[in-house]
Parts: structure tokens; sequence; C-alpha cells
């Protein structure tokens, strides 16, 4: 049978610019930036045939900016006055965005950002690919922040992860950051076709309509009224008269006024940490494969290492070697990982970068015992292969006897 049936080859940023069309997306403002350009000429490819008035006018804006500070800031103020507005970049770009990434999560501005990871530091290697950036993304700007995390596998995911980030971004009023990678965005992969959803509708979140705001009793544009850290918000010129509020960095209170009372700045920090508790749930989920019920041995990857991860599993079991599989595909973690690295005696971490960053943010973000944690990194530029892991997880294997014991075989033999 041919497998590639209801199968289409794309690349992720034309992926990623085509979701962010079907979301809703009418504003993209952008600096050009190995690997990331090709992500909103994607978008204004498609937009141009799709984005149109009844009369055929064009109804997005796409700027490209002097650089990276004003193509986020663009993309925060559209945002703030009620467009689906997003950005894209890449590691160097991440380093100078910041800033305004810091104000967007104070402030609750929604925001979608799409980094296509290449290797670094500094300038690095513009033409090769690695996942390095996911600290830097993950706490981005200074003070106490925390940043929403998507990782796509391939472009399949790339182009739902680019609808979901839009609703994710307004729903949680947020930056939300789709962690892709040169792998992904640049080369061409044969994926399942995408799907016209006739049902789909925007989330826009707590958004309070005219009629709305005149029945509300007290408006304050930061007050957690549902608890789940999230407040509701206007679009501005919504009602004549009510409605209004500062949008500052500044520390403020429940109404948005400037205020240097330590317990309130405390109580906002803590409502802030509170929406990213409701974010787990709401988030893609993790995808477990459970090759052998009795193994003590599992590996958790994210984003593009996977399809390497799936070969390599494969050719171990094989040799009668079973290793559970679980793929994160978001942060903030899932409360499914903790209980997956809790089931399993050692558990190996697969990443392409130097310092094991998925592995210190999973020690940092759970309670987790990271000795049984056991780093397997590539960061030489190169996508990752199967051959690599199947070479690194017989190297514990051979080296270690307590591995060794964990050893259980497969379900069946692939």
């Amino acid at each position: 049978s041919n497998k590639n049936t209801n199968k289409i080859m794309i690349n992720g940023n034309e992926a990623a610019g085509l979701g962010a069309v079907y979301a809703g997306a009418s504003v993209a403002s952008w600096y050009p930036i190995t690997p990331s350009t090709s992500l909103v000429e994607s978008f204004e490819k498609h937009a141009m045939k799709l984005r149109k008035n009844e009369d055929g006018t064009f109804n997005a804006a796409i700027m490209q900016a002097e650089d990276e500070l004003s193509a986020v800031g663009m993309a925060i103020g559209a945002n703030w006055n009620g467009a689906r507005a997003f950005t894209a970049t890449s590691g160097p770009g991440i380093s100078l965005m910041s800033e305004f990434i810091g104000l967007a999560y104070f402030a609750e501005i929604p925001l979608v950002l799409f980094n296509i990871q290449r290797g670094g530091p500094s300038t690095g290697m513009p033409t090769r690919t690695q996942q390095s950036d996911v600290l830097s993304c993950a706490y981005a700007s200074h003070g106490d922040t925390k940043q929403i995390l998507l990782f796509p596998s391939d472009p399949n995911e790339c182009f739902y992860f680019a609808i979901e980030s839009f609703d994710y971004a307004e729903r949680l009023q947020t930056p939300v950051i789709v962690l892709s990678d040169l792998d992904i965005g640049m080369n061409d992969w044969v994926v399942d076709k995408f799907e016209w959803d006739h049902n789909y509708k925007h989330d826009r979140g707590k958004v309070l309509n005219s009629e709305e705001l005149e029945n509300a009793k007290d408006f304050g544009r930061y007050k957690d009224v549902d608890g789940d850290g999230i407040p509701y918000r206007t679009i501005p010129a919504t009602h004549p008269e009510l409605g209004a509020y500062f949008t500052r960095g500044t520390s403020h209170n429940e109404y948005g006024s400037y205020t240097e009372n330590g317990i309130i700045h405390a109580e906002t920090l803590d409502r802030l940490e509170r929406k990213f508790d409701t974010a787990k749930n709401l988030l893609p989920q993790p995808e477990i494969i459970i090759n052998s019920p009795k193994t003590k041995i599992g590996i958790i990857n994210f984003g593009s290492t996977t399809k390497a991860i799936n070969e390599a599993l494969n050719h171990l079991s094989n040799k009668g070697i079973g290793i559970n599989h679980m793929r994160i595909r978001a942060f903030p973690f899932s409360s499914k990982i903790d209980e997956f690295i809790n089931k399993h005696d050692i558990v190996f971490i697969v990443e392409q970068n130097r310092d094991a960053q998925i592995k210190k943010l999973l020690v940092n973000e759970i309670d987790v015992i990271s000795s049984k944690l056991l780093s397997i990194l590539n960061y030489d530029g190169m996508p990752l292969t199967a051959q690599f892991l199947i070479n690194k997880i017989n190297e514990y294997i051979e080296e270690d006897t307590d591995i060794n014991q964990l050893i259980a075989p497969p379900i069946k033999i692939v």
C-alpha cells in the first residue's frame, strides 16, 4: 500500500504561516533572520490570497521593521488593540526582544512569537539546527517571568500549534512562544495533510463587550474574578465611557493603577503564577508510548528529534530492549510528566544543546530526582540520527550494570 496517501510535502515555516492565516492573524511585524524569514513570507503569500475584504482589498498588515525590538513592539501593540498579531525570529532576536516580552507578560497582553532555533550562541551557525533556546525562552526577560512554550515535532504540528498559539495567547493573556528549529522550519517533510474545521471559532478568552461592561458592578483589569489567575480585559473603544485602564509595565493594583505596595506586588506575581497552573491542563499534553509495561527505563524528548527516536526505539525493540517514550509538547509541564518520570528508575533526556536545558527545566519546575535523568546530547548543528541515539543508549547499558538490570523486553518485536 502507498504510505503517502493523504500526505503532503511541506516545511514547518510555510505550515506555521498558513496556520497563522487560519487562526485569523491580521498583523505580522518582523525583522528578517535565518531560519525564520520564510515563515512571514509564507504568511504574506497565503494572506494575499485568503485575507481579502468583500471588495477584494487586502485586510492584513505586514511590516518589515528596522530591528527585532520594533518588530515585537508593534506586534504587542496590535494585540493590545484587539488584532491577532505575531512576529517570528531566531535566537539572536529573542535576546533583543526579551524586555518587550517581559512587558507583555506583566501587562498581560497576548503575543504569539515563533522562534525557529538555530546554532548559537551569538551569531552562531545560522544555517544549522539546534534546540538551545529553551531556557532563554522559558524565562525570557528579567524578574520573575515565565513564558508559555509549544514544541512542535514536525510541520503538521507547526500548522496546528500556530492556530492554537493564538487561542492560548488570548485565553491566557500572555506571550506564547512556538519553539521550532531549522530542521523543521526549512526542510521539507512528508506529513499528514491539514484538515479544515468549519466549526472552528477563535477563542478570544475573557473579553468584555459593551453590554457586559454596563452590567459589570466593578471592572478591574487585573482582578482574578474566577480564581484561575486570568483577569477580564477590554479592547479599546469597546464602550465610550467604560472599560478604560492604564496599561503599564510598572507594578500595579487590580485596577491598573501604579503602586509600590509590596504586598500588592507580591499578590500580582502570585496571581500570574496561578495563571500558569491553569495553563498546565489547557496546553497540549505529552504523548506517551508504552513499549514495555515492565521496563524501568524511559526516554523523553521534544521537537524535531521525534522521528529519530521512533526509529531508534524500533531498532532496540528488535534487540529485546523495551524503552517507554514520552514526548513533551508544551511548557509549563503537565503533571503527566511527573508521573512518567516517577514510574521509571532511569529516564534518558534527549535534546540538541550542550547544557541539557530541558533537563534543567524539568529539575527546576517539577518534583523529580535529578540523578535518574540521564542526558543524551547532540549539538553539532545537524539533525539527530537514530544511529547516534542507539550508540548512546547502548553505551549507557554497557557501562552501567544497574541500567542493564532494568531492561525488560518490549510488548512486541517490531
